[in-house]
């Protein structure tokens, strides 16, 4: 028999000892993931998506193909300094919008193609 608190539920926490409910930050391993991406790839444009209630600041990377991947960012400004160190262009998808070939890539991919 185990013993259950009547607050427990409220006590355990997430992945990587999160609240529940609280925004994972950007970490090394978002990082590590978007550098050897990009380097893999050409034709890399970055497209900053900004915070929301349920993520943090993601950057959204797009190849030549339209094949992308997305993970966390610290804010804008690490986007840019990302762009700037990886020597790509970093764009806002709230000023932009995503460009067509992600879109295609998307549909190809559905329909297995990709």
């Amino acid at each position: 028999m185990v013993e259950v608190g009547i607050f427990d539920s409220l006590r355990r926490r997430g992945k990587g000892g999160q609240k529940p409910g609280t925004l994972r930050k950007a970490n090394s391993t978002d990082t590590r993931h978007l550098e050897e991406w990009a380097g893999s790839r050409h034709g890399v444009e970055a497209y900053v998506e900004p915070r929301t209630t349920v993520t943090e600041t993601t950057v959204v990377l797009i190849a030549h193909d339209g094949e992308w991947t997305r993970r966390r960012i610290g804010s804008l400004e690490a986007a840019q300094q990302f762009g700037r160190r990886l020597s790509i262009p970093v764009y806002e998808v709230a000023r932009v919008g995503y460009p067509k070939r992600m879109r295609e890539y998307t549909e190809r991919k559905k329909r297995g193609q990709a």
